[in-house]
């Protein structure tokens, strides 16, 4: 494994607070990197409600989640950060010096280190997995033929029946 790379802050979970975190380092001039389980930022803005609204946002009366993280994308941009998406951290170590300066040791899921100054874990609900129906042997063989965990386009639906299973209230979201 290679040397680690240093880096002023290492920032878990690419959701609104993650990127907004971005967005205050970039003002201090700090370098960030941002790692996410997910195959894309935004969190479950992104992954399970892109078109909720949101209406507490400051001085915004109301926007979709999707338009919230595209907008949190767009203030970031001037700034010095890089995203590692598809990768969890696998080990956080705290490294001690002489100099009483400790730093942060981060190990991913793809051989990645990095030695942070600072970690901020920034992963709302985690990362997380579908639950699958306990009584239907491998529901996946039955993904994209009638069978979703979540919905990412609601077109696909239109004019059709559906049953929802599980989720809570926000499975009608």
């Amino acid at each position: 494994m290679e040397k680690p790379e240093e880096i002023d802050i290492l920032i878990i979970g690419a959701g609104p607070v993650g990127l907004f975190t971005v967005f205050e380092a970039g003002l201090l001039g700090l370098n960030c990197k941002l790692i996410d389980h997910l195959d894309k930022i935004g969190g479950q803005c992104a992954e399970l409600y892109p078109d909720k609204p949101i209406y507490d946002i400051p001085g915004v009366p109301s926007q979709s989640a999707e338009e919230h993280v595209h907008a949190l994308v767009e203030q970031i941009k001037p700034f010095n950060y890089e995203v590692f998406l598809n990768q969890r951290v696998d080990k956080l170590e705290e490294i001690r010096s002489q100099e009483g300066i400790n730093k942060w040791k981060v190990s991913t899921s793809d051989n990645k280190q990095f030695l942070a100054t600072n970690v901020f874990i920034a992963a709302g609900g985690g990362s997380f997995e579908p639950r699958k129906p306990p009584n239907i042997i491998d529901p996946d063989k039955f993904l994209e033929n009638g069978v979703s965990y979540s919905v990412r386009d609601k077109t696909p639906y239109q004019n059709k029946d559906v049953v929802i299973f599980g989720g809570g209230d926000s499975a009608l979201d």
